[in-house]
């Protein structure tokens, strides 16, 4: 019995009740975040309040978590009750095993920067190494 037989009169698709049709891939596929990028994403979340301090335990080394925790204390990327942004996010390599790396951080019509770097370890895992926040907040530039 062939398919078409089965199918109601008038009905052209091939797809069956209760199948889900297939998805389309999109023509951009999204390439995984690098390093910098998910640090950024992952400071901004501490950095904001919306995740606290421990969260970046196993993330972090040296004097990183201090700096995290000190700046950390007033949710300094978390004012004014909008969600912060990434807006942008660059990293450099000095070195092996090494990325320096700043992004802008948009909330709202404010822009703030913050740098930080990260350290790959004998695990191949990176690790915030150093964070920092630019002191003035600027309004944002369209």
């Amino acid at each position: 019995m062939s398919t078409d037989r089965t199918r109601p009169a008038g009905r052209r698709d091939r797809s069956r009740p209760g199948t889900v049709p297939p998805q389309r891939t999109p023509h951009r596929t999204r390439r995984p975040l690098r390093p910098h990028q998910w640090f950024a994403e992952r400071l901004l979340a501490v950095l904001s309040g919306q995740r606290p301090v421990h969260w970046m335990l196993g993330h972090t080394i040296g004097e990183a978590y201090d700096q995290l925790a000190e700046l950390a204390l007033n949710a300094p990327l978390g004012a004014g009750g909008r969600r912060p942004v990434v807006r942008a996010c660059h990293g450099t390599q000095p070195a092996t095993g090494v990325v320096e790396a700043f992004a802008s951080i948009a909330t709202g019509e404010q822009v703030r920067a913050m740098a930080f770097r990260l350290e790959q370890g004998p695990d191949l895992r990176w690790r915030c190494a150093a964070v920092d926040l630019g002191g003035e907040r600027l309004p944002a530039v369209r």
